[in-house]
């Protein structure tokens, strides 16, 4: 299905984008629940799955983790299902991730799927990072507050959730409506009846996750292996002491490898395109040979981009889940990363060249485009 959303995302983005929460009613018009509760059900007993399941009774929070094997145990009230990454494994889910690309594709992360009876939820807490949540079948009662320093508690080992907090939204959420809130705004919300959730995230990497990112870098291309030195090293009293130079110099061989835009630029496209949750590879076989791609592009058939896959450009370097592609036709691989679904007149003259018909070849094989006709 082509979702559309109605919004003016230039408005949105100089009034909300990490400022304040809002909700958009009827942002989907006409909204289509892609899944039903079965089929994200059946998705939870996957074992490349994400999925949990999170219940509350008289102020006891249980959480448990698929995959599962039943939900027959389950009551009618008090529970929730929750699956991560369903854009990854279900192709209509994925669509509802396409309005949102007004946004850039880096900080995109995944479609979180959710399930709740009357009065499930997870409780009050805080997201450090943006969402959208996408109101599907069902009625669900949100609350956001504002902005501030909350006190945070564990009620069980899996949950994180904050202390009580006054809320500047407070309304019931129907088919189409849509929640934005930025990080750290507190928020809670419990479904009235049986209700689907869809909550498209963002990623947002700390900036322990990006040195400790680099810094495997660094080690893999063994970069960084120029040593200190001091040819004007100082005397000074105390042997002891480190003097503020030589903290500065050695701050400053630190920092000429982050400064190295080639390096860092490479560095971070690996980084960034890598999925933080399973795809759902599926290689094909036998393997294609390249004069079969040919063919079937040339008769019109078309290569869809596997769900969640990553596929992003840092200046004029390519890269797919964690590595770069690498070839002089960048029109093509442009077209690769800004296109869910390619055609031969997409990719033009290159399919001519053996070279990136080799690499294409290579992509499909590994599963990362299909055919679809």
């Amino acid at each position: 299905m082509d979702y559309q959303l109605d919004i003016d995302w230039k408005d949105f983005l100089q009034r909300y984008w990490q400022k304040r929460p809002v909700i958009i009613k009827r942002g989907f018009k006409d909204f289509v629940d892609p899944l039903s509760p079965d089929e994200l059900a059946g998705l939870a007993m996957e074992t490349e799955i994400d999925s949990r399941l999170v219940s509350h009774d008289e102020g006891r929070w249980q959480v448990s983790h698929g995959p599962f094997e039943s939900f027959d145990h389950l009551g009618e009230t008090n529970w929730s299902l929750l699956v991560q990454a369903v854009d990854h494994w279900h192709e209509p889910s994925a669509a509802l991730m396409r309005p949102f690309r007004q946004l850039p594709d880096w900080r995109i992360d995944d479609l979180m799927i959710s399930f709740a009876v009357p009065g499930g939820g997870v409780g009050p807490h805080l997201d450090q990072y943006d969402v959208f949540i996408i109101q599907g079948t069902g009625r669900r009662h949100w609350r956001v507050g504002d902005k501030g320093v909350f006190k945070q508690h564990s009620p069980h080992p899996d949950l994180l959730q904050v202390e009580p907090f006054e809320a500047i939204i407070d309304e019931e959420m129907e088919a189409g409506d849509v929640l934005y809130i930025p990080p750290g705004f507190p928020h809670e919300g419990y479904s009235m009846e049986n209700a689907l959730n869809y909550s498209v995230g963002f990623r947002a990497p700390s900036g322990r996750e990006l040195v400790s990112g680099f810094a495997d870098y660094v080690l893999a291309q063994e970069l960084g292996s120029e040593r200190y030195s001091d040819p004007a090293i100082a005397l000074r009293k105390d042997p002891a002491a480190v003097l503020p130079e030589e903290i500065d110099a050695l701050r400053v061989m630190m920092t000429d490898l982050v400064q190295q835009p080639e390096q860092f630029n490479h560095w971070f496209g690996e980084f960034i395109s890598q999925s933080r949750h399973e795809l759902d590879l599926a290689p094909p076989e036998p393997p294609y040979q390249a004069g079969e791609i040919y063919d079937l592009l040339q008769q019109g058939d078309s290569l869809q981009r596997l769900g969640g896959l990553r596929v992003l450009n840092v200046g004029t370097e390519f890269f797919v889940n964690g590595e770069q592609i690498v070839s002089t036709h960048q029109t093509a691989l442009a077209s690769l990363a800004s296109d869910y679904q390619v055609t031969a007149s997409q990719l033009g003259n290159a399919l001519e060249d053996p070279s990136f018909l080799a690499l294409l070849t290579a992509l499909i094989n590994s599963g990362y485009w299909y055919f679809k006709n």
